[in-house]
């Protein structure tokens, strides 16, 4: 019916043409913004197959004129994952095959119906850096510590077809997908006509969001709804508002993409962009490189919105053709963006298109700034660093000498790295890291020996240009040696400091900090040690690990002094944009990305020779401390999880705001006096082989025991921070997992209290199935980050909002209370009002209205089959042949 055929240089091919729609009376397409166009082509292309009618295009069309939402089945045309949360999704493959034989089905029917690539990145550590042998030393130990996941992981690259494994030691997942995996429009058979559409993308991290500077949608989610995706069900979404930002502008001398996505993120989280799409528009488009929209996209979670997307324009076209792509490629995308009316051009400016709300970004309003200590929106000037930081600090005296002080005091720096996806994509970025290493260098500055310093790039890339730039011997010569290519300290795999550090900062109680260019800072997410955290751009890392401290006005005060005794500031050893341009501008080339690229699926030799067997089912060990048979799939665990009305529910925690993921479900190191810690331990497994909560995502029983077991989780039930919960019937304190194991033996359903934005942070599944596991049934809180409350409302747990003005607090809720949630035994709809009744010891009773945030008819949906597993086991027993 919208099918037209479209000549490129190379052939012809059919596409579904939203002009189609125009010329039918249908949609002025014209009218809408760039992300709702390709909704609306994904909601062409698979009519049928979803049952839609044109009214509902109509409705789709019209979300951004009108406050009515819209829901509609959503059907991805690529997944992508990293190896921490992309391991659990194929545990829980693995166990579906498993219950699919069990149940005579033939398990080889099973297998993703759409592409799947995992990136491992999320794996290596930190633990050796400031030396030349960092990197072979750092990967050594992530295949001696990984192996038994990375066997599991080639087994599975064998086993399910339309799945794919980028190996260890290529790259951080969104840079990956930026340079090489992503094509933008593809090209796919269908009744054998050759059909091209744009891809659009989810992603089991939440900085998926990253490719939207490449002008393709695309967002993280949950891996539990990416197992849904995976296995064709269409992921239920309601239609969010589009905001417009007009970009105008340019940015000033010393400014870099980093400074303009941190204020882009604390001017986007003031406006409340949470659950929205934003578009980027404007003049000022053309004043930024490719790599400094990914910069911004890539921070999307940080300011809240599902989405931050840059269309199609000449500047796309440049960085495809840089990265390596064939001129047939480039073509395509080119033709097909213009014939839909993709393509942003200077006419296109925005005036026609109709946004739910429209802001402007002066890139002129931009200066240096940092963004801490503990929030990705605390976003301040460099000047103001010293009044920012946790604990009061005196103005810093220098000690006259070229080495700066390697004492340790409050506002000392101990983690120095330039890590991350958000900036290592960005070749000005890292050539202006590399070039004020240079001009320090020959200064005669020095970074203390006392900071843990380490370069971890987001691709193969980005050391072939430091290398060929010459300017890699400087960045090792202040101690940025080359530690790895992965997330690393960003994601809190920064290893052990130094010894004697380590001493220090517990002896004398100290508040040391951080300086990364990473995307996240949340507390103690970098390092346990570690109370105070700064994302700064590259250049900035290196210029505060000069400096050795955060007590420092950078624009008035040396960095230390040269070897002659002159003072150095910033000002002195801060590259010009001529400079990092000429050399950004000799050095890049296609060929170096070709040749990052050329073998990325290929793996070393030691992936190479990783063993696993040729069978459709995995094998269990039943002695792996790494891997369990997914707990999902069993009958018995959704026993006593009937929808409805909860009677005689009790808190099993009480939190405020701004809980993060990282404080649900923890990343890092595990402690040996954890929950998790003391299990492996029973399992005769040594301090020194823990590994990480992110590296046992595939053991269930370590995950449930670390859920709420962050060492700084404040849960009001009792006074101490940690992993720590009261035993409502006794008044025991105890850790979390044995009071929930207590409770679940009585069969009493539980329900957490909590404050604004529970769950921001980074799409961890885990955070919703833990849980669940912990026989959590609702959580009360007064608003929730996206991704994670759509995470609990596919567990089949209950996200019910506060009415606007109250909370646990107004409503004298002290956690003690007995509760009652009346009213989910009857039909529901998304939104509706809740009733919640509070009985006190003393038999007085408070009764409060909620909002239910299950958003979509398809959540509660889910939520009356009693979670997304229990669905999809449902809809293959009928649809596969035994």
């Amino acid at each position: 019916m919208y099918q037209q055929t479209l000549s490129t240089a190379y052939e012809s091919v059919r596409i579904h043409s939203l002009q189609s729609l125009k010329h039918r009376g249908i949609v002025n397409v014209d009218d809408l913004p760039f992300t709702m166009k390709i909704l609306l082509e994904s909601l062409m292309r698979n009519q049928s197959r979803l049952g839609l009618t044109e009214q509902d295009l109509i409705q789709v069309a019209r979300r951004t004129r009108s406050n009515e939402p819209v829901e509609i089945p959503f059907l991805p045309t690529r997944v992508i994952m990293q190896d921490a949360s992309g391991v659990p999704a194929l545990v829980d493959m693995v166990s579906f095959r498993q219950r699919m034989m069990e149940e005579g089905i033939n398990p080889s029917q099973v297998n993703p119906a759409i592409p799947v690539d995992l990136v491992i990145d999320h794996s290596v550590q930190v633990d050796y850096s400031g030396s030349e042998s960092a990197f072979s030393k750092n990967l050594h130990l992530e295949y001696e510590r990984n192996q038994e996941r990375y066997e599991f992981l080639k087994w599975a690259q064998q086993s399910f077809k339309g799945f794919r494994v980028i190996p260890p030691a290529n790259g951080i997942i969104h840079q990956v997908n930026l340079e090489c995996l992503t094509k933008v429009v593809q090209l796919t058979n269908h009744d054998q006509v050759r059909m091209a559409h744009p891809e659009i993308i989810i992603g089991t991290d939440s900085h998926t969001t990253m490719v939207n500077a490449l002008g393709v949608l695309g967002w993280g989610v949950g891996g539990i709804e990416a197992e849904a995706a995976m296995l064709g069900i269409p992921v239920s979404i309601s239609v969010p508002e589009v905001v417009g930002v007009e970009i105008t502008g340019q940015m000033n001398e010393g400014v870099t993409a980093t400074d303009v996505a941190l204020t882009i993120t604390q001017l986007l989280r003031k406006h409340n962009v949470v659950g929205k799409f934003v578009e980027f528009f404007g003049p000022g488009l053309k004043r930024l490189s490719l790599p400094d929209r990914a910069t911004i996209a890539n921070m999307a979670p940080e300011y809240g919105a599902t989405c931050g997307f840059f269309p199609v324009d000449e500047e796309t076209l440049t960085f495809l053709r840089m990265t390596g792509k064939r001129d047939v490629e480039v073509n395509l995308v080119e033709q097909y963006c213009k014939e839909q009316g993709l393509f942003h051009t200077s006419e296109s400016s925005g005036n026609r298109r109709v946004y739910s709300d429209l802001l402007t970004f002066d890139l002129q309003t931009v200066e240096a700034s940092v963004s801490g200590p503990r929030r990705p929106q605390d976003r301040m000037p460099i000047r103001e660093v010293r009044k920012s930081f946790p604990k009061s600090l005196s103005p810093i005296q220098s000690n006259g000498t070229n080495t700066p002080s390697t004492e340790l005091k409050d506002g000392s720096i101990v983690i120095a790295a330039i890590t991350s996806c958000t900036n290592t994509s960005n070749p000005v970025n890292m050539i202006g890291a590399g070039l004020l290493a240079k001009k320090a260098v020959e200064y005669g500055l020095t970074v203390p020996k006392s900071i843990q310093t380490s370069l971890a790039p987001g691709s193969k890339a980005v050391t072939g240009y430091l290398q060929k730039a010459g300017l890699l011997p400087y960045l090792e010569k202040l101690g940025f040696y080359h530690a790895g290519y992965g997330c690393a300290v960003c994601v809190g795999n920064s290893g052990k400091l130094d010894e004697e550090v380590e001493k220090s900062i517990k002896e004398q109680d100290l508040t040391v900090a951080a300086v990364l260019s990473g995307n996240r800072n949340f507390e103690g997410r970098i390092h346990a040690l570690v109370k105070a955290n700064y994302l700064v751009s590259p250049p900035l890392v290196i210029a505060f690990a000069l400096a050795g401290t955060m007590d420092i006005d950078m624009e008035s005060e040396p960095l230390g002094r040269s070897i002659s005794g002159k003072e150095i500031y910033l000002k002195d050893i801060w590259p010009s944009s001529d400079e990092i341009a000429s050399i950004v501008n000799s050095t890049i080339s296609s060929e170096i990305f070709r040749e990052a690229y050329e073998h990325v699926f290929e793996g070393d030799e030691r992936w190479q020779s990783l063993e696993y067997e040729d069978d459709p089912i995995f094998k269990w060990n039943d002695q792996s401390t790494y891997f369990k048979a997914s707990p999902f799939f069993k009958a018995e665990l959704n026993e006593h999880r009937q929808p409805g009305e909860m009677n005689q529910a009790k808190v099993l925690l009480m939190v405020g705001d701004s809980i993060t993921t990282d404080h649900i479900s923890p990343v890092g190191q595990i402690p040996y006096d954890s929950t998790a810690g003391k299990y492996l331990m029973e399992q005769d497994v040594e301090l020194a082989d823990f590994n990480s909560y992110g590296s046992r995502r595939g053991n269930y029983e370590v995950l449930v025991r670390g859920t709420f077991a962050h060492p700084r989780l404040k849960n009001k039930l009792v006074d101490k921070t940690g992993g720590y919960t009261l035993y409502v019937p006794s008044g025991e304190e105890m850790d979390v997992y044995s009071a929930s194991i207590k409770y679940q033996q009585e069969n009493t359903p539980l329900i957490i209290l909590a404050g604004k934005d529970y769950g921001m942070g980074s799409a961890r599944d885990w955070a919703a199935k833990g849980t669940y596991l912990l026989g959590v049934k609702a959580v009360i809180a007064e608003s929730f980050e996206r991704i994670h409350r759509s995470n609990l409302a596919m567990m089949g747990i209950v996200p019910l909002q506060f009415m606007p003005g109250e909370n646990y607090e107004s409503l004298n809720l002290t956690g003690l209370e007995t509760f009652s949630i009346i009213g989910l035994n009857e039909p529901l709809s998304p939104f509706q009002e809740v009733m919640v009744v509070a009985t006190k010891e003393n038999g007085s009773k408070t009764t409060f209205q909620t909002v239910l945030r299950l958003d979509t008819r398809m959540e509660i949906e889910l939520y009356m089959k009693k979670g997304i597993f229990q669905s999809i086991l449902g809809q293959w027993e009928k649809s596969l042949t035994r």
